[in-house]
C-alpha cells in the first residue's frame, strides 16, 4: 500500500503529513488567532476584532493576523488541510451514527429481556388457535361428560373457521364441506366423520351417553384436520 502523497510538488509520508496537520497547522492557527507565535516567528501587529468574522472573511482575517511563515504553509497546504478534516469528520460521523444505533438496539434487547423476566409464560407468545385447542383438550380430559360434550362442539367450531379461511361458502357448515375438493383437503373424510359425531352430540344433547374413548377417539379425528393446516403443533 503506498503511504505517500504529493505536497508542494513533492512527496512526502502520509504519516508525516498527519503529523505537521496536528502538531503544527493546528497550533499555529490556535496561536495566531490567540495572539501569539510560536518561537522563533515574529508575531506582526494584530488589530482589534470589533465584530465577529464572517465565513466570507476567515482568509482576510488570517492573512491579516497570522505571521507570514504560518500563513504561508496553511495557504499552500489548505487543500490538504480541508480533505483530511472532511475525512475525518466522515469517519467520526459515522462512528456516532453506528454508536446511536447500537445503544437502540441494545436498549431494545435489554427491554425485551426485562418483559420476558416479568411475563415467562405470556398468552400472546402461544396462536391463538393452540390456546383453544389446548382449552379443548383439557376438556376432552377432564371426568365430566359435559365437559366431552363442549370438547367437540368447541373443536367443531374451530373446524368451520377453518372451512371459512379456505374460501368455502355455504348456509350450514354440511354445505360448505359438500363443496370441497379432496384434493385440496386430504383428511376431509375424517371432518365429515367428525362433524357427523358432533352432530350425534348437539342433537341428541344430555340423551347420548359418551364415553372417554369414544370422546379421544373424535378429538383425534380433529387433530388430525387441523394437524394438516398447521392450525395446531
Amino acid at each position: 500500500m503506498d503511504s505517500t502523497i504529493t505536497v508542494g510538488g513533492g512527496l512526502v509520508s502520509i504519516w508525516s503529513f498527519i503529523g505537521d496537520v496536528v502538531f503544527r497547522w493546528i497550533p499555529a492557527m490556535v496561536i495566531s488567532l490567540a495572539s501569539g507565535a510560536p518561537p522563533g516567528v515574529t508575531p506582526g501587529p494584530l488589530a482589534p476584532i470589533t465584530a465577529p468574522v464572517t465565513t466570507s472573511g476567515v482568509v482576510q482575517f488570517l492573512e491579516t493576523t497570522t505571521p507570514s511563515v504560518i500563513y504561508d504553509n496553511l495557504y499552500t497546504m489548505w487543500n490538504e488541510f480541508v480533505a483530511i478534516s472532511t475525512f475525518v469528520s466522515l469517519i467520526t460521523g459515522a462512528l456516532i451514527i453506528y454508536c446511536f444505533i447500537r445503544i437502540r438496539q441494545i436498549r431494545h434487547m435489554e427491554y425485551m429481556k426485562f418483559n420476558e423476566a416479568a411475563h415467562p409464560v405470556a398468552a400472546h407468545d402461544v396462536p391463538k388457535t393452540q390456546l383453544r385447542w389446548n382449552h379443548i383438550q383439557e376438556l376432552a380430559r377432564s371426568d365430566s361428560g359435559q365437559n366431552w360434550r363442549l370438547a367437540i362442539l368447541e373443536a367443531d367450531i374451530v373446524l368451520n373457521e377453518l372451512i371459512d379461511m379456505q374460501g368455502y361458502k355455504g348456509e350450514t357448515m354440511a354445505d360448505k364441506m359438500r363443496q370441497i375438493e379432496r384434493a385440496n383437503f386430504n383428511t376431509i373424510d375424517l371432518a365429515w366423520e367428525a362433524h357427523r359425531s358432533r352432530n350425534r352430540v348437539a342433537h341428541e344433547g344430555i340423551g347420548r351417553a359418551l364415553d372417554s374413548r369414544e370422546v379421544r377417539r373424535v378429538i383425534e379425528l380433529y387433530r388430525a384436520v387441523f394437524k394438516e393446516f398447521r392450525l395446531i403443533a
